[in-house]
């Protein structure tokens, strides 16, 4: 009973709050929101018209009965869960570390992830290919290190998911630096050593349960990313979701339209989700 009477009174509480707003906020809001549904509408209602004087779903099976959608966005599908479990790998225990131990080199990881801002994705696609489409070899003893990695489709795949994770570098990191904020870090570790945990056991059964709504967040942005990347792809030769949703918009128009509605439908839906599972971070930060 007294939780229902905080929740009525919280919502009266936002309620008066929302009334006591002035006019210029709700109309700059209105305005907001008439800048990005409205488009919206446009797509989904010129996706509806492709018979004449008929709204219909049409567009939308002809694209999905594409065999080209499917395996082109499986393929999308593939390469960005490669890159958020690598990312994941490598940013959750880098950030772990700079926080705990590491604290005045804060600044300068953050820098570094900040140059995918800078560096534009034609200039990284052309240095892979400079530097691994010959073998690296050692100078002075010519012994071959790496192979060429543009000539099979592992090594493409692997330049992909690399690429990839530098595009998302700047978004995967700030989430779980942010997720880390939310909670003791220091103080959660202190507790699981005392308990005879070990540094990978710390990250594995402590840390990530406990940032894991950042997790899904920096996850999903790195799907959106490797979904709509259309360079890395193209100069590659990779036939990716990007590529394809690209060459097929020169060729049609109302099936781009349907692909680009569902795209942005999914999206929502992840966001949904990554809300419902976030909803209860805070007591199992707490429980800890």
């Amino acid at each position: 009973m007294a939780s229902t009477k905080d929740r009525k009174v919280v919502e009266m509480n936002t309620f008066a709050g929302l009334r006591k707003l002035p006019l210029w906020s709700w109309i700059w809001f209105i305005l907001g929101l008439l800048y990005f549904v409205l488009p919206l509408y446009g797509t989904l209602d010129f996706s509806l018209r492709m018979q004449r004087d008929v709204i219909g779903l049409k567009a939308y099976h002809m694209a999905f009965a594409d065999k080209a959608f499917w395996q082109t966005f499986g393929y999308s599908f593939f390469l960005a869960t490669m890159t958020i479990i690598v990312s994941i790998c490598l940013i959750v225990p880098t950030a772990y570390w700079i926080r705990l131990r590491l604290p005045e080199a804060r600044r300068i990881v953050e820098f570094i992830t900040l140059l995918p801002f800078v560096i534009p994705a034609i200039v990284l696609v052309f240095g892979l290919i400079r530097l691994f489409s010959s073998p690296i070899t050692l100078p002075v003893a010519g012994i071959v290190l790496l192979p060429p990695l543009t000539n099979t489709v592992f090594g493409t795949n692997v330049l992909m998911v690399a690429g990839y994770m530098v595009l998302g570098l700047p978004y995967i990191y700030r989430s779980v630096d942010l997720g880390m904020r939310t909670v003791d870090v220091r103080t959660l570790t202190e507790a699981a050593e005392s308990l005879g945990a070990n540094w990978y056991t710390i990250i594995l059964t402590v840390i990530l349960p406990n940032i894991r709504a950042s997790l899904l967040s920096g996850a999903l942005l790195i799907f959106a990313i490797v979904v709509g990347e259309v360079v890395l792809a193209s100069f590659l030769g990779i036939k990716t979701f990007g590529p394809y949703l690209l060459l097929l918009g020169q060729q049609r128009s109302y099936e781009p339209a349907a692909l680009s509605f569902t795209t942005f439908l999914m999206t929502w839906a992840a966001m949904g989700i990554i809300q419902k599972i976030s909803g209860g971070q805070g007591h199992v930060a707490g429980a800890h």
